[in-house]
């Protein structure tokens, strides 16, 4: 025999027989031997090659909470922050500790300006506080995502404290609760989406539903007499004014 020519057979792996090289099975205990016959040239010898798998890509280690494809993002500390101080400021009132007066904003600023960051964390009506503290959450969240920390503070600082600051001084009444500052967030958060509607781009954000909620919240001065509609004022303004500068930076 020619050493080019063909195998003669093939010694099975788990009988020890030799058997023909063109069958799948042995035929002495059953043990596959490969998975179809091969294909054979002119000359009677295989023609075919094993292909090798190609190896698998390396991939780095996952992150804690982190799934394939998907980068775990850092945790909203910022408005976790906000928000836990909201819940604390719509119950420590309630306790004979401090009055409500102690902690919302009156005129004049100067006697006791710390009051006019304490008031946006202070309600006095449950269904106000709920509304108000789910904005902050959404939105704030959404926003510390994008830009980071910084911008959620000065918004809300801005929003909340101003509008609190400025409703006071011009109607001389106690004012509280963060609607100044829930409306700056969802105000800075949906002008990108605005912004790129205007010039005919498609948009992923949900603006009907930030448009409802922000209604809801602008019009809580209905219902609540220490919501200010100068705070509103004050929140939109605020989000329109630190929200477009922002939406001309790279998320961060």
């Amino acid at each position: 025999m020619s050493t080019g020519g063909p195998e003669l057979f093939v010694i099975c792996k788990s009988c020890g027989s030799e058997v023909s090289p063109y069958i799948t099975e042995c035929p002495y205990c059953g043990n596959r031997l490969r998975k179809r016959a091969p294909k054979l040239d002119r000359n009677g010898r295989v023609a075919e090659r094993l292909s090798r798998r190609p190896s698998a890509p390396a991939l780095p280690r996952l992150r804690r909470g982190e799934i394939p494809g998907i980068r775990a993002d850092n945790r909203p500390l910022a408005a976790l922050l906000l928000v836990a101080l909201g819940i604390a400021g719509c119950l420590v009132w309630r306790t004979d500790a401090v009055s409500l007066p102690q902690l919302a904003a009156y005129a004049p600023v100067r006697v006791h300006w710390w009051r006019m960051l304490t008031a946006p964390f202070i309600y006095d009506n449950t269904g106000y506080a709920i509304v108000a503290l789910f904005v902050v959450a959404l939105y704030g969240t959404l926003l510390e995502r994008r830009h980071g920390p910084l911008a959620v503070l000065v918004l809300f600082l801005v929003g909340g404290a101003g509008g609190a600051a400025l409703s006071s001084q011009l109607t001389n009444q106690l004012v509280v609760g963060g609607n100044g500052a829930a409306l700056a967030l969802l105000v800075a958060w949906a002008i990108p989406d605005l912004l790129a509607l205007r010039a005919r781009r498609e948009i992923d954000g949900d603006l009907l539903g930030t448009a409802v909620l922000g209604g809801v919240v602008a019009l809580m001065p209905f219902v609540v007499t220490d919501a200010s509609w100068i705070s509103d004022g004050v929140g939109v303004a605020a989000g329109l004014l630190v929200g477009l500068p922002l939406s001309r930076l790279q998320p961060s």
